[in-house]
């Protein structure tokens, strides 16, 4: 796999958002464009200019660990940059194709009857996706808390980054819309660099380009991040506000698929809500 313009795009971009004052530099002279200059990086890095100019076209392939992290140091990348960089570096020597544990099988996984019984014992909304943003299992409570993106996708699989950027709803249910997309991209980011002969998200991620000026603007930016933890808002049709703090892990029994479990703080008005939705799913799923 050629992936040179992959790897030039991200070390220039990660170059134009150094500034000399972070990287301890003096800020001499006039600069044509943001950022540390490429004979700044090498001197950082402690490589010659050349060398590092090879690298910044995008000759990856080959390159130590060493060196990898000395990059990484220069250009002062956070973790989740830095395993990019690496991956960037596997794909250039061809190693990352048989280093990836995913399963792309021809037809639409379902989850193991197992999985949805473990799903189904969770009182909190639960989901399971895959790094292409495809949302494959939820519990109840989760579907409920999700309906709007079964509504817009009833013919096919639902897709967080399709959602997002392609219906206008999404801006109703994600209160902070920016925040909510920029990490949507984030993600598929960084799965493009863990899995990057993975065609599915190869097309989704052209798809998207094509039709959303927001999306192709935030990809180019080639910006990665670790999504583990954190706090989101959600505006749901039925209940309102919720404001819920989230946890992600990986699925060792499913490599490349991640489960993703919801909670309100306990007492505060997203929780009384989120029980309300709980209660609305229960009522609705019995039969009259």
């Amino acid at each position: 796999m050629d992936n040179r313009a992959e790897v030039r795009e991200f070390l220039i971009s990660r170059r134009a958002k150094m500034t000399p004052q972070r990287a301890g530099l003096p800020a001499v002279g006039n600069r044509r464009v943001p950022g540390l200059r490429r004979s700044e990086v090498a001197a950082l890095a402690g490589v010659s200019v050349e060398y590092y100019a090879k690298l910044e076209r995008g000759a990856l392939g080959g390159v130590s660990a060493s060196v990898l992290d000395a990059l990484a140091r220069a250009l002062q990348l956070d973790d989740a940059e830095r395993a990019h960089l690496f991956r960037l570096a596997h794909a250039a020597d061809g190693t990352s194709a048989g280093m990836r544990p995913r399963r792309r099988p021809s037809k639409r996984w379902q989850a193991p009857p197992t999985l949805q019984w473990v799903l189904d014992r969770f009182t909190a909304p639960a989901i399971v996706r895959n790094g292409r943003m495809d949302l494959l299992a939820v519990n109840e409570l989760g579907r409920a808390m999700h309906s709007a993106l079964y509504e817009s996708q009833s013919s096919e699989q639902p897709n967080f980054a399709r959602y997002t950027f392609l219906d206008e709803d999404s801006h109703r249910f994600y209160p902070n819309w920016e925040t909510a997309a920029d990490i949507c991209v984030t993600i598929l980011r960084t799965e493009a660099g863990r899995d990057p002969f993975n065609k599915e998200l190869h097309d989704l991620v052209g798809e998207l380009s094509t039709r959303s000026d927001d999306f192709r603007r935030r990809w180019s930016s080639h910006d990665v991040r670790a999504h583990g933890a954190g706090t989101k808002q959600f505006h749901h049709q039925v209940v309102g506000e919720l404001d819920l703090a989230y946890e992600s892990v990986d699925m060792v029994s499913e490599p490349g698929l991640t489960l993703t479990l919801y909670a309100a703080e306990p007492g505060s008005t997203s929780a009384q809500r989120l029980d309300l939705l709980a209660s609305w799913t229960t009522r609705s799923a019995v039969p009259s």
